[in-house]
């Protein structure tokens, strides 16, 4: 018979420290050392399995989503599902050309030789995802690892704790878990994996975090990406489509996680005589998304927990802030929500304009002259996603020239990150290095320089002993002068 003792140690769960960490590690080293992660064979299995299980798992991650952070439906299709399906089938599409040594130049110094850059994975990689799109940034990072070759270990938020378990079982249901896997918890857990020696880590959260994650890999020469966030700024212009200006920004900022976004709107700057109008259409689009009610919407999630509920309270109470509220501000801590709000001319040392605010308060400053705003904006901390609503082309010039931020759109918000063909990723303080379509494979691949060369055209000048003859020859040949080479050839100096 089992003794108390025993059954309580085969019921509970194993617990993940360094020890478990470094075991997992060797497991990995020894599955890349077989080579088996490089083949297009393994790469395009393990894709078309991830394609696979987000396709029969819709509802179970729609119902994860919802229980994590009530989002409705339709933003759990469209904004985490969808993308993670495109991005799969244009990974499986793709892969074959990605993989292939890219064709480089070689120069008359060379000649002759041939060069090319050969795409090889890093090796074993770690993704460590946040709670907002839990989703989407878990498995988007993994799909461009599992597509450049490599191992790679997810690590979940336990802040959105029934995708991290959804995610830990479909992951060891579909793929290959001798090469990827999840692990789940929470600071201890992920401590014991940073300790570790990975080839890349890719982070997606908070600048505090980032710093631990940056140090942390610092100790190995770790390569980070560290996708983060900041006050992602729009600047209105008067001479625009104001109905279509309002409905974008009130999708981009309630409509997207209910402001839960790193590239939702942070705040709006637009000129003083222009204010009024704007924030009366914005009222009324909210009106029309949300109802006269909006703490009831069921299309409105909700905010995470009641740390963030407190956090964004906090901003609200502000004594500078709280006269400022000329839209919404209530709140319902048992429920975790709290009301679209719009905030206008809060005083730029709030807590509220310094803060990424990470939720559903939209501050509105104004200036003179629209171009003002540019220089609100250079005047901070870079943004991850800046926005610009215009009709005027000398302003979009001058917004994309001058304003520097991970990603710059033009009469829209959010809408860039579905291009896969351009980069995401921050810039200063919002992040460093970007991902999505081939972005996603480059960042998790070592571009290897290989130069061939064959045994003939071997030229003696490059050999010592040194003349002055061979001197004025390399010197033609480095210089690419045609004329000077003919000059050496001949011994005229």
């Amino acid at each position: 018979m089992a003794t108390e003792e025993q059954v309580k140690k085969s019921t509970s769960p194993a617990v993940f420290d360094t020890e478990a960490a470094v075991r997992l590690m060797k497991e990995l080293r020894g599955t890349v050392a077989t080579g088996t992660t490089k083949s297009y064979e393994w790469r395009s299995s393990q894709l078309k399995n991830l394609l696979k299980m987000v396709e029969n798992s819709e509802k179970q991650i729609c119902e994860a989503l919802f229980s994590d952070l009530s989002k409705p439906e339709m933003e759990a299709f469209i904004h985490e599902i969808a993308m993670i399906k495109s991005s799969c089938k244009s990974a499986l599409k793709k892969l074959k050309d990605w993989m292939k040594p890219e064709k480089a130049k070689t120069s008359i110094g060379t000649f002759p030789s041939s060069a090319e850059v050969v795409s090889e994975p890093l090796g074993v990689v770690l993704v460590i995802s946040a709670w907002n799109y839990p989703l989407l940034v878990s498995v988007d990072p993994v799909i461009g690892a599992i597509a450049a070759g490599n191992a790679v270990v997810l690590k979940p938020s336990e802040i959105s704790p029934a995708t991290s378990s959804l995610l830990a079982k479909l992951f060891g249901e579909y793929l290959d878990n001798s090469a990827i896997k999840v692990v789940e918890g929470s600071v201890p857990e992920t401590t014991a994996l940073l300790e570790q020696k990975w080839d890349k880590i890719f982070y997606t959260g908070n600048g505090k975090v980032a710093r631990v994650v940056m140090a942390a890999a610092a100790k190995h020469l770790t390569p980070v990406v560290l996708e983060l966030g900041g006050k992602s700024p729009v600047l209105v212009d008067s001479n625009i489509d104001l109905t279509v200006t309002a409905r974008r920004i009130v999708s981009g900022k309630w409509g997207c996680n209910n402001g839960q976004a790193c590239v939702a709107p942070d705040y709006v700057i637009t000129t003083k005589d222009y204010a009024p109008v704007l924030i009366h259409a914005l009222k009324h689009q909210l009106v029309k998304f949300f109802g006269e009610d909006p703490m009831n919407s069921p299309d409105m999630s909700r905010i995470v927990n009641s740390n963030h509920f407190d956090r964004l309270k906090r901003l609200l109470d502000d004594d500078k802030v709280s006269g400022k509220i000329i839209h919404g501000g209530q709140t319902d801590k048992s429920n975790f929500k709290i009301s679209p709000t719009i905030l206008l001319d809060v005083p730029e040392d709030a807590l509220i304009m310094s803060e990424e605010i990470f939720g559903p308060l939209l501050p509105i400053v104004t200036v003179e002259k629209i171009e003002d705003g540019i220089e609100f904006i250079d005047s901070r901390p870079k943004p991850l996603a800046a926005y610009l609503f215009t009709n005027t082309k000398q302003l979009k010039e001058q917004f994309v020239n001058n304003v520097s931020a991970g990603g710059v759109l033009i009469n829209d918000v959010t809408l860039h990150l579905m291009v896969e063909t351009i980069p995401f990723g921050g810039v200063g303080e919002s992040g460093m290095g970007s991902y999505h379509g081939k972005f996603s494979f480059d960042a998790f691949s070592h571009k290897k320089a290989v130069l061939y060369r064959g045994f003939s055209g071997d030229a003696p000048a490059r050999y010592p002993p040194y003349t002055p003859g061979k001197l004025r020859l390399l010197k033609a040949l480095l210089d690419g002068s045609i004329v000077g080479i003919i000059r050496a050839l001949l011994g005229f100096s």
